[in-house]
């Protein structure tokens, strides 16, 4: 086993409970930690059997800039299903997103959730 981190992307969605969520927009930034079953990708120095960053990247930001959610937590458990289907060799994924301008009465730099699939 080894690990791929591919950490703060960021993207602008609308995602959120709020209606001034949908309508105005914010900044979301994804860390993926995957967890990957090498199989003989390491010894061979072969792509095919690894995971392709690039490709990830492109699902997430499919996933995270398509259809609006209420929850950043049911977002981050699509991400991270959707990765774990596309990519057989990725045995669990560790999705994190922080949403900096979180609607909350208060001082903070962000609201942060982790989601684990498969759990």
């Amino acid at each position: 086993m080894y690990t791929i981190k591919i950490k703060n992307c960021a993207f602008f969605a609308r995602h959120g409970v709020f209606d001034a969520e949908e309508t105005l927009g914010q900044r979301f930034y994804v860390d993926a930690l995957l967890s990957v079953d090498p199989g003989d990708a390491l010894l061979t120095d072969s792509i095919g059997g690894t995971v392709d960053y690039g490709e990830a990247f492109s699902l997430i930001e499919r996933i995270v800039m398509g259809e609006r959610r209420f929850l950043i937590e049911s977002l981050a458990l699509e991400v991270g299903r959707a990765l774990v289907a596309e990519f057989p060799q990725i045995t669990r994924a560790e999705i994190t997103i922080r949403k900096p301008n979180a609607p909350v009465r208060g001082v903070l730099d962000y609201v942060e959730v982790t989601v684990v699939w498969p759990q």
